[in-house]
């Protein structure tokens, strides 16, 4: 009965786990009453390897139902939040993240306040990673916005989509400092993917765990 306990304590992570402990159950307990039947009148089961088997499939079988629990309580979560979600949808909304999206022509990255750095440069990137526009801009002493109108650096209009920003600040004696860029755009819609739950910005597509700032409806 070792090769069983030994297959059990394989099978605690993974979907499939309470299907695969009732199967290894069933064969300990066909392997223990057929044992039990033939058993040497002489030589009986060791009764503490016994207990100890027994323990370990209870064990088991109350973790899995308790892994079973914490995933449908986190479905109903996430369901729930999806669910709020829809309130967003035509809000403007700020995230933290490096996807810009652009809509309607218009496009809005937030700044951070000066700090080490004083100066940056916008840097703003197609789908393929090639820099379209680059721009040198001055940080305040607030969180200042900064628009973009969809054009590049020769002076072409490019359609709505998702780019990429990279914000690279620059301190006194011209040390590079990497800041974080936020932007703003307007929630489209909303989806579970991969467990996670994302805000839609047209095609961009940003987790809502990066939400920065939602202003009031009005």
């Amino acid at each position: 009965m070792s090769g069983s306990i030994a297959g059990l304590q394989s099978t605690v992570a993974g979907s499939n786990s309470s299907p695969r402990l009732s199967a290894d159950l069933g064969t300990f307990l066909k392997l223990l009453t057929t044992q039990l039947q033939n058993q040497d009148p002489t030589k009986p089961m060791d009764t503490e390897q016994l207990t100890q088997q027994l323990t370990l499939f209870a064990t088991v079988e109350q973790q899995i139902q308790g892994n079973q629990t914490l995933s449908q309580l986190l479905a109903l979560q996430q369901a729930g939040q999806l669910a709020n979600s829809a309130a967003m949808v035509g809000r403007r909304v700020t995230v933290e993240s490096d996807t810009l999206p652009l809509q309607g022509g218009q496009a809005e990255i937030v700044l951070p306040a000066a700090g080490r750095a004083t100066r940056a440069t916008v840097e703003i990137r197609d789908a393929a990673g090639s820099a379209i526009l680059r721009q040198p801009v001055t940080l305040g002493p607030q969180p200042t916005r900064w628009p973009w109108d969809g054009l590049d650096g020769r002076g072409n209009q490019r359609p709505d989509g998702s780019y990429r920003v990279v914000l690279t600040g620059e301190a006194e004696g011209g040390a590079t400092v990497a800041l974080t860029p936020a932007v703003t755009g307007t929630v489209t819609g909303a989806a579970r993917v991969d467990g996670n739950l994302m805000l839609r910005f047209g095609t961009a597509t940003i987790g809502f765990d990066k939400v920065r700032e939602l202003p009031n409806a009005h």
